[in-house]
């Protein structure tokens, strides 16, 4: 039995062994049909290594503000709550880590971006203008009188966009998140975030980094700071208020003072006035010494918020250039077109 499927094994590797060879003499006879499809595929990579145009790399690099105040602020700020005083010292950590990455490449503050203005040859135009101008989409819109007259102006509302406007956006979005914007940490144990912005024109990479930058750190430093900037303006119109009432007391009790001058002592009830505006005087006095403080410390803790981003390098001319070398053409386009002629023949006679 042994000898049997020692045998039959034998037979089968022996036949395995005789239909590659038939296959291998099958496409060396073919040679010049993919010789020639290797030329041309050549031929087609170099074409395409001439036709693309190189892309240009801009990196941002940034670090996130500590979160953790130093130890006389969190005394006063604990200080500030045992009174029942909120200044807003604890929130703001919605948009740290991970989320912070995230609202990078959101589509908000990507087409608030495109919308930001630049100076292109001494003239300002939008980033949205400068896409569409790069990738050539005015020529293509000649004949559709829909797109022909759509214009993207720096600056301009949102809200007064139409459906083509939000369309264009929306496409121009879907083409940077996916090919041209990368958001990250290098590290996961280093807290640096790098932003990496990819196209064919070196000032749009470049402008478009920075414009993010700025876009995502406003709404950042505002999200994060408006419990304590209104904590702030709160105090400060209290503290106005408070200090308005006091200057009218102390205003009132010189003319009571007046009034009183020279009076009989022995009438003590023409005195009365002048004493209820004494109280009103430090009554006034100690609410607004107590308002300045805690002014005062709000804005400590508003500046404790802001600046939240903290820039470590910028993207600088020249950029880093990626270019579709030639021999990588010659190489890649023979290949391909090569290995693709070779499987068609094998295809072909097996289905024969």
């Amino acid at each position: 039995m042994n000898e049997q499927n020692i045998a039959s094994d034998e037979i089968s590797l022996k036949e395995l062994i005789e239909k590659a060879k038939d296959w291998v003499a099958y496409l060396f006879s073919q040679w010049k049909i993919i010789v020639l499809a290797g030329i041309i595929g050549a031929a087609l990579g170099l074409a395409y290594s001439f036709s693309k145009k190189p892309v240009y790399t801009a990196t941002l690099s940034f670090a996130l503000e500590d979160e953790k105040g130093s130890s006389g602020l969190g005394g006063a700020l604990g200080l500030a709550s045992s009174f029942g005083i909120d200044l807003g010292g604890g929130g703001g950590s919605i948009f740290t880590g991970s989320n912070l990455t995230e609202l990078f490449k959101s589509r908000a503050m990507v087409e608030q971006t495109l919308l930001s203005p630049v100076v292109i040859d001494g003239k300002t135009i939008s980033l949205a203008e400068m896409y569409i101008q790069n990738n050539g989409w005015r020529d293509q819109w000649n004949d559709k009188p829909k797109f022909k007259a759509i214009q993207f102006l720096p600056d301009t509302k949102r809200k007064y966009f139409t459906r083509v406007h939000d369309s264009i956006l929306g496409v121009m979005y879907q083409d940077l998140s996916k090919t041209g914007l990368v958001v990250g940490q290098k590290d996961k144990k280093i807290a640096i975030i790098s932003i990496d912005v990819s196209s064919t024109n070196e000032s749009f990479s470049k402008y478009f980094t920075e414009s993010l930058v700025k876009e995502v750190s406003d709404f950042y430093v505002t999200t994060k700071s408006k419990k304590a900037r209104e904590n702030m303006d709160i105090l400060e119109r209290q503290t106005d208020s408070i200090r308005r009432e006091l200057n009218g007391a102390i205003t009132g009790v010189a003319v009571a003072n007046d009034n009183t001058f020279g009076l009989n002592p022995a009438m003590n009830v023409r005195r009365a006035p002048s004493a209820r505006r004494q109280v009103d005087v430090q009554a006034n006095t100690a609410i607004l010494t107590e308002l300045v403080k805690q002014t005062e410390l709000a804005k400590v803790t508003l500046r404790k918020e802001t600046p939240l981003i903290q820039i470590i390098d910028r993207p600088i001319l020249p950029l880093a250039k990626e270019k579709y070398g030639k021999a990588k053409g010659l190489v890649m386009g023979g290949l391909l077109l090569g290995f693709l002629v070779v499987i068609v023949l094998i295809l072909r006679r097996f289905l024969k």
